[in-house]
């Protein structure tokens, strides 16, 4: 669903086991304009700007997707919300911010290659990691119970599934690159002075 150049999946989040009602496009965009006035949406919008991206009103919409998932990055586009899986203003606020950090990471790395596994299980540690996505409560709601080490478990299981997706990514190759640069993309908190 969501590509950066050449067709290749620049993210793509996995919809959580709650989300299987969805919701109406028109719905959704009514919560993406809700998300726009949260502080982690607002910071993220600004240092794109900073950055050189200027993001244009229809930057983050609203879609029905036809693959199960919450939504992703189009280089180029923009990000699109599946409002089919989402069901509540938490979900929304949480694919907005993940995709977010892709853009960021796209308008701030000139040679991001979203073909390049390395670089997009990097985009994916970051985004895993800085977007909450893998917070305990969330966790929890997943039905994953683990009291230690359940965040970086979390973004490891979360990267290997949407590097899934990119064509030019094996389950190996997959494995090695986020093994190849988890240290340096887990420990990068770039906009945030430190991990929200």
């Amino acid at each position: 669903m969501a590509t950066g150049s050449d067709s290749v999946p620049a993210s793509g989040n996995s919809f959580s086991p709650a989300a299987e009602g969805g919701m109406t496009v028109k719905e959704c965009e009514t919560m993406i304009q809700r998300s726009l006035r949260t502080p982690s949406v607002k910071f993220l919008r600004e240092h794109l700007q900073k950055s050189g991206c200027n993001i244009a009103p229809t930057f983050i919409k609203a879609v029905n997707c036809d693959q199960r998932m919450s939504g992703g990055y189009v280089r180029g586009e923009g990000i699109v919300v599946c409002s089919n899986y989402m069901n509540i203003q938490d979900e929304v606020n949480q694919v907005v911010i993940h995709e977010l950090i892709h853009a960021y990471d796209d308008c701030r790395a000139a040679n991001l290659d979203w073909s390049n596994c390395a670089h997009h299980a990097c985009s994916e540690i970051r985004a895993g990691h800085l977007s909450g996505d893998c917070h305990y409560k969330r966790e929890l709601l997943r039905g994953f119970v683990k009291i230690r080490g359940h965040e970086q478990e979390c973004v490891r299981r979360r990267v290997m599934k949407s590097l899934a997706n990119n064509p030019y990514c094996s389950e190996a190759a997959a494995k090695d690159a986020m093994e190849a640069v988890w240290d340096t993309c887990y420990n990068d908190t770039k906009p945030f002075d430190r991990a929200p």
